[in-house]
């Protein structure tokens, strides 16, 4: 009887076709503003970044955007408007911040003051972004803030696609010089609430918030209320 040849080994399974690419991943952002046509016109002009989609949730108040934001586990970044229904100046993002420090935000606003980009920025926000920016600053920002580089050490002080360089004076070394309360109710001034606004927003008397006002008018060496908002626009 003939000897029979080994069998060559066979594997178990063929390898089958390389495996699809995984679809692109898509970046989600939550926009927070109250007026509706500016939602509608940055969710239209930024539908991609770099080929990946760009997924938007909407919010038109503070509250609506922390409970949207405490309810959806993948949003990458926020951009939260100065002015709401519900809150006025850096108060919002005040807010935001001490109740989700992890999160990624970036002021979306029409104010183009340095000092408001300052307190922004010692606020913990991760960027300021103006509305009225040219389209490619405007794409630029919103891949830094999806997207963040490490800066080295030496270009941390340089202007940042995040938080723009915008004209000084020594007006802002006066203020820095101020107390945080003190710059808190100049925030809120500077937004356009009245004392009595001041007053309920803060919880402090209206004589009490007079008395800073006329505080900060002295030190800003101003004679009126109108003057001093003046200086920073």
């Amino acid at each position: 009887m003939g000897s029979t040849a080994p069998r060559e080994h066979v594997p178990d399974s063929a390898p089958g076709p390389a495996e699809p690419e995984p679809a692109k991943a898509i970046r989600t952002l939550l926009l927070v503003d109250d007026h509706e046509l500016v939602r509608y016109g940055v969710k239209l002009l930024y539908a991609e970044l770099r080929g990946f989609p760009l997924r938007w949730l909407e919010a038109r108040s503070l509250s609506d955007a922390l409970a949207v934001y405490a309810s959806e586990p993948l949003i990458d970044a926020v951009l939260l408007d100065l002015n709401l229904s519900d809150c006025k100046g850096l108060q919002g993002l005040r807010h935001f911040v001490a109740l989700h420090p992890a999160a990624r935000i970036a002021v979306f606003s029409a104010t183009q003051d340095e000092f408001v980009v300052r307190q922004a920025r010692a606020l913990g926000a991760s960027g300021y972004v103006p509305k009225g920016a040219a389209m490619v600053d405007m794409r630029e920002a919103l891949c830094e803030l999806l997207w963040p580089q490490p800066r080295p050490p030496h270009q941390v002080g340089n202007k940042s696609v995040l938080f723009p360089h915008l004209a000084t004076s020594s007006i802002y070394d006066r203020v820095a010089e101020l107390g945080s309360r003190h710059i808190e109710i100049l925030e809120l001034v500077l937004s356009g609430c009245t004392n009595q606004e001041i007053s309920n927003s803060m919880g402090l008397s209206l004589g009490t918030v007079k008395n800073y006002v006329s505080a900060l008018l002295l030190a800003l060496d101003v004679k009126s209320r109108s003057h001093l908002v003046s200086l920073f626009r």
